[in-house]
């Protein structure tokens, strides 16, 4: 079973487009480090400033290696400006259903 990373952002509002911006390119350079990584960013119909980010990895050690990268360091410290609030989480899959789940 995969190991999933989590991230709740409370952006400043008037700041959500640029966030999202932001963002796109923390995934792009993430794709570069770790070919295979794929993540979504969700965007909350009920608080407009809030957006929830999730990913599988492969293992706990690639997620480890991704948050202790200087490309990681560097591009949170630029998203951290648009933010009010951050929360991060790493998630073991508990039960999956559809695709390749047995």
């Amino acid at each position: 079973m995969s190991v999933y990373t989590l991230g709740i952002w409370l952006v400043h509002p008037g700041r959500e487009n640029d966030f999202v911006q932001a963002w796109r390119d923390l995934a792009r350079k993430t794709q570069e480090d770790f070919p295979h990584a794929k993540a979504v960013l969700m965007h909350d119909r009920d608080v407009r400033n809030r957006f929830i980010s999730t990913g599988p990895w492969e293992s706990l050690e690639q997620v480890e290696q991704w948050r202790a990268s200087e490309m990681f360091k560097q591009t949170m410290e630029g998203l951290r400006e648009m933010l009010e609030h951050f929360e991060s989480r790493t998630l073991d899959e508990a039960a999956s259903i559809g695709g390749d789940s047995p």
